[in-house]
């Protein structure tokens, strides 16, 4: 794969649970300006560096080397895998979906959301939050530079993006970073590219190169992580690669993405925190580690923290309780690369997850004097966690229960995506839509088919409300057509799972390969003792000891306070042996 040094302006349609933005506290404006393709990251991209030399016993920082047969499996800057054949219009790059109607129109018929949908499981807004954190631990997939457009056509007189019935407004899209060597024929089609490493290894914590790591290092010999005043994540002084620019107002962390949205910086500013805290408790009970041993050790239990809470506390609500079998062992068989249908279709499911703002609460459980903050002002503002803490998000998040899974999305990222339409906003519904398109995502029927689902016949099959499938038949001419991530979301859910059908076996393919397929697996490298320590640990027991949030915290932050306290009546009324 050839690379040449860019400074760019770049964009794509949000990986995951991201929510990007608007450029606000110390972004690089003119930089900025320079490009109107949409959601605007100012990221400079050089050249990957060589992969990390293995070293026994110690994950690598860009995944290399995971799989010892196969060193390059969910290594950084590869291509992302597909579980089913590209499905270009052309058989080679071109835009999937040539006769399907506009991205746009399909967002205003299908999506469109005018009241409150929060989900039956009473699951908080801890739900997007680690799955954006996570997301970004896991995959990025970022624009091509020169831009190759693929902007999304507006019908004429939508009443946010055309109200003067033009005819010609177009919401901009830059098409994403894809392998040069690839889209040269029908047996070569176009390839994107994860730019970085691919296991659940808290790679947003410690960087996904070891030029990464070293830049948050203290270096000093007591295995540290950086922080800035007030214990915050550390400014990007040295001008490291960042989503918003290289400003040294911006914070600087593992994943360039940390500064996009306040809840985002929150979180990786507890996990660092967690970092050094592990290394005050490990230094105590071996006082003669040296920097480099304690350093390894806490990123060790980071990651495996991280593994504990998404397979434990997250992944049970998202796809049920039982949807995972027990794990029992490493298979070196399993290349757990991130998947092209996971990362550009099933995982962006936490977009319908977001709600209009983020709750800030004190102890107490009411508003903190500065206000909840609009999710559409949450962007690019460290300024607003140097000024108010942790604390107040991460009650709230804890405390507001988040929307369902399905095909309703907020006005919020829908119609007013970093700024009012015609200053700088965006239409994430499109812009998801269309990514879909830009990588050659077979449509939801072929995807159901090649992975061994039943097809559906009619758009009443994809959901049993009249509703959906009224919007969809409406947007489609007939089921064959339906975007893979549209339809997916149309589904009614399966099972005890927060999504459909379809999303559930993707989602549960790709997860149990992360963790069948990761040598270093914390139950694969840990003792039984190590383990079973690491698996008490629950994220409201990271956010508690690392921040001033008390007992006012529930036991597990995905489930609204409400929910765990009618369970706990339940089984204490059932007798001492019934567990919630």
């Amino acid at each position: 794969m050839r690379y040449r040094t860019l400074v760019i302006s770049i964009a794509i349609a949000l990986n995951g649970f991201a929510v990007t933005a608007q450029q606000n506290d110390g972004i690089d404006r003119d930089r900025g300006k320079r490009n109107s393709v949409s959601p605007v990251r100012n990221i400079e991209r050089d050249r990957p560096p060589a992969p990390d030399a293995p070293v026994f016993g110690i994950r690598s920082y860009d995944g290399s080397n995971n799989n010892l047969d196969n060193p390059e499996w969910g290594k950084a800057h590869i291509q992302l895998q597909r579980y089913t054949a590209a499905d270009y219009s052309d058989g080679i790059s071109s835009l999937a979906g040539e006769n399907r109607p506009s991205a746009r129109e399909i967002s205003n018929l299908v999506f469109a959301q005018n009241h409150d949908v929060p989900n039956a499981k009473m699951v908080t807004d801890f739900m997007w939050q680690w799955g954006q954190f996570l997301d970004h631990d896991i995959d990025l997939t970022d624009g091509i530079d020169p831009e190759e457009p693929a902007n999304i056509n507006v019908p004429t007189g939508d009443v946010f993006f055309d109200p003067q019935a033009t005819g010609i407004a177009q919401i901009s899209l830059n098409r994403s970073l894809y392998d040069v060597e690839t889209g040269t024929g029908f047996d070569n089609p176009r390839q994107q590219v994860n730019e970085i490493s691919a296991w659940i290894d808290a790679s947003n914590v410690y960087g996904s190169s070891t030029e990464r790591a070293n830049a948050l290092r203290t270096l000093d010999g007591t295995g540290r992580l950086k922080t800035s005043e007030g214990n915050l994540l550390p400014f990007n002084d040295e001008g490291l690669a960042n989503a918003g620019g290289t400003s040294a107002a911006l914070f600087l962390a593992g994943d360039v993405r940390a500064n996009e949205q306040v809840g985002l910086a929150t979180m990786h500013t507890l996990f660092v925190r967690e970092h050094n805290r592990q290394i005050e408790r490990i230094k105590r009970d071996n006082p003669d580690l040296s920097g480099e041993e304690l350093y390894q050790q806490a990123r060790a239990i980071v990651a495996a923290q991280m593994q504990v809470i998404t397979y434990n506390e997250f992944l049970p609500l998202l796809l049920g309780r039982d949807a995972l079998p027990r794990y029992h062992g490493y298979n070196p068989e399993i290349d757990a690369s991130i998947a092209n249908e996971f990362s550009t279709g099933a995982y962006r499911l936490g977009h319908s997850l977001l709600s209009p703002q983020l709750l800030r609460l004190d102890e107490n459980g009411e508003e903190i004097e500065a206000g909840h903050l609009s999710l559409r002002d949450a962007f690019f503002r460290p300024s607003e966690i140097i000024n108010e803490g942790l604390e107040p998000v991460l009650r709230g998040l804890a405390t507001q229960i988040c929307q369902s899974i399905d095909n309703y999305v907020i006005d919020d990222v829908r119609n007013f995506l970093f700024g009012a339409p015609g200053a700088g906003g965006f239409d994430l519904v499109s812009l998801n839509i269309q990514r879909g398109r830009d990588h050659g995502l077979s449509g939801y029927n072929q995807t159901r088919l090649a992975l061994g689902l039943s097809p559906v016949s009619e758009f009443t099959d994809v959901s049993s409300d009249p509703l959906v499938s009224s919007a969809l038949a409406d947007a489609y001419e007939t089921v064959d057509d339906i975007d893979l991530w549209v339809g997916g979301l149309a589904e009614d859910h399966h099972q005890d799972a927060m999504v459909g059908e379809l999303f559930f076996h993707i989602l549960r393919r790709q997860f149990l390969s992360l963790r069948d397929g990761d040598r270093f697996w914390y139950q694969n490298i840990m003792s039984e003792r190590q383990a079973n320590r690491i698996e008490e640990t629950r994220l409201s027991d990271i956010i508690r000891r690392n921040t001033d949030v008390g007992r006012e915290l529930q036991r597990n932050v995905f489930l609204s306070p409400e929910v765990q306290d009618r369970d706990e009546r339940n089984s204490d009324s059932q007798g001492p042996n019934v567990r919630p």
